[in-house]
């Protein structure tokens, strides 16, 4: 399989080929997204399969472990395949109880995205996010200013460092301020089936040609429940997981999928899942969960 065999083809970020189909890595870190994988040869295996596949887009982040799917990667994949692009993302770190804390001063990004750069064994960073928001449920946007932590990365662009730069967990607001700072490539926000808020951002998105990457397109710690899913999938014969992604797919062109898993068979229904046409009537009556 090639890139353009998988479901939606791929997008144009600015001077990056991605595939619409991706793969988000955070899985691959043990429980809690805390420390190592029970199967560290499995987690090797699905990184080899996601690039088999075709898939040239990896989802990451140092955080995630700390550092052990970063370095998963590197075992896995590097010498890196010219076509493949790795997305990571800064703004936070794991405290010792496998928290989350903010982690945005310019000293704090500055470790970060070198910390990257080491643990994934590359000279120069393809895309990275920043992220903020976090709120009660800690992927919610919070209003106020992000200039300085952006525009602490945007220095790191000037230096070399990072090729281009994301934000992730933002408000409509806040992305206006980045992009007055400098350009911005994509969007990761929490957004799948059931959890629209951003549907008005997507499409100003869309007409920007700004890629938007929907994290938790299953439904992250909380798998998605809903009657008509489940409905829906029983008429089409197939799983509520993979009309999950097929809709997002349908979504908009500029929307981006990375789903996580640490299974070579689950990434494969994944990917055949996201390739599920969806009639239209299936859509009407999907596109009302989230209403």
């Amino acid at each position: 399989m090639t890139s353009q065999d998988l479901p939606g083809g791929s997008y144009r970020v600015a001077d990056l080929e991605l595939t619409r189909v991706g793969y988000g890595a955070m899985q691959l870190a043990g429980p809690g997204v805390f420390g190592p994988p029970k199967d560290g040869d499995a987690a090797i295996t699905v990184l080899r399969t996601a690039v088999a596949l075709g898939i040239t887009h990896v989802d990451t982040a140092d955080f995630y472990g700390p550092h052990v799917t970063n370095e998963i990667i590197r075992e896995a994949l590097a010498p890196y395949p010219d076509d493949l692009h790795i997305v990571t993302k800064v703004g936070a770190r794991r405290d010792e109880v496998g928290g989350w804390p903010h982690a945005r001063t310019p000293a704090e990004l500055r470790t970060q995205v070198h910390d990257n750069l080491r643990t994934l064994g590359l000279d120069v960073l393809d895309v990275v996010n920043l992220r903020v928001g976090g709120g009660d449920d800690n992927h919610s946007p919070v209003p106020g200013s992000l200039a300085e932590p952006f525009g602490a990365l945007a220095d790191m662009q000037r230096e070399g460092l990072i090729r281009h730069l994301g934000v992730s967990t933002v408000d409509a607001e806040q992305l206006a301020e980045a992009q007055s700072i400098a350009p911005v490539v994509c969007v990761q926000n929490f957004y799948n089936i059931a959890h629209r808020g951003d549907d008005a951002l997507i499409d100003s998105l869309a007409v920007q040609g700004i890629a938007y990457v929907p994290y938790f397109p299953l439904g992250g710690f909380s798998p998605l429940q809903s009657h008509t899913l489940d409905a829906v999938a029983g008429r089409l014969g197939a799983t509520p997981m993979a009309v999950a992604l097929a809709w997002l797919l349908q979504r908009s062109p500029n929307v981006l999928l990375i789903p996580g898993t640490s299974s070579p068979v689950h990434l494969r229904q994944n990917v055949e899942g996201a390739g599920l046409e969806l009639p239209a009537d299936a859509l009407a009556e999907l596109y009302g969960i989230g209403g």
